[in-house]
């Protein structure tokens, strides 16, 4: 399943992003979207979990939960709409 996350700090690394999530089961990656052209942090990542049953324990247990300062919001990822920006 693949999991968004939200209001992560902009100093949150890909790995820690992966260690929160580790607790609750298998990460097969996370990472962080930064901006094309400053290469910061906008804020939100993606992390997909490999077992649905694990990745809903992880979303229930760490949406709203405070990580690094500020409080996360998890659920689960929804296809973009509108097709591919560039």
């Amino acid at each position: 399943m693949n999991i968004y996350c939200a209001n992560l700090a902009y100093t949150c690394t890909d790995d820690q992003l992966k260690d929160a999530f580790a607790e609750y089961g298998e990460v097969v990656s996370a990472k962080i979207i930064t901006d094309r052209e400053t290469r910061r942090s906008r804020g939100f990542g993606f992390v997909e979990m490999p077992s649905d049953e694990d990745a809903q324990k992880a979303i229930e247990a760490l949406n709203g939960e405070e990580f690094q300062g500020r409080k996360l919001v998890v659920n689960q990822s929804r296809p973009r709409e509108g097709g591919n920006r560039s």
